[in-house]
C-alpha cells in the first residue's frame, strides 16, 4: 500500500476542507481526467485498487498518471475499548479530497475506452466523480 516514508508527526487531527480544490484542479498530462465531485477521504487501499485497473487498461496503449498521495494517518482504536486513554494506533493512510481536484489522468485510448476505464475506478472510489476531457 502506499504510505509516506516518513513524517513529522505520527498522528494527525482530522481537519477540515476547503469549498473547492484550489491546486490540482486542472488536466496536466493526460487527454482524459477523473475529477473528484465531493469532500472525502480516499484511502490507501482504494488507491492502489484503481492503479490496478488504469494498469490493466492502459498496458499496450495508453499512460496514466496518479495525481493524489495518502499522507494523512488514520487513527482506529480496537473494537470493545473504552473511551479515553489517548487516540487510537494508525490504521492506514488516507488522501484528503476537495471538490474539483483531479484524481487521475489518461492518456492514449479513445474517448468511449476511457470513459468506461473511470467508470469502474469510480466504483472502487469512496467520493463521486466526474469524468474531465480535453
Amino acid at each position: 500500500m502506499l504510505a509516506p516514508k516518513r513524517q513529522k508527526y505520527r498522528k494527525q487531527f482530522r481537519g477540515s476542507w476547503r469549498a473547492l480544490a484550489i491546486k490540482g484542479d486542472k488536466l496536466n498530462f493526460g487527454s482524459f481526467g477523473l475529477k473528484a465531485a465531493t469532500t472525502g477521504w480516499i484511502k490507501d487501499r482504494e488507491i492502489e485498487a484503481s492503479r490496478v485497473v488504469l494498469a490493466r487498461a492502459t498496458r499496450k496503449y495508453g499512460k496514466y498518471w496518479i495525481r493524489i498521495f495518502p499522507d494523512k494517518p488514520y487513527t482506529k482504536k480496537p473494537p470493545e475499548v473504552t473511551m479515553g486513554s489517548g487516540k487510537g494506533e494508525v490504521s492506514h493512510f488516507v488522501a484528503s479530497v476537495s471538490p474539483g481536484r483531479m484524481l487521475f489522468e489518461l492518456d492514449g485510448l479513445d474517448q468511449k475506452r476511457a470513459r468506461e476505464v473511470f467508470k469502474v475506478v469510480s466504483s472502487k472510489l469512496s467520493v463521486k466523480t466526474k469524468v474531465i476531457s480535453k
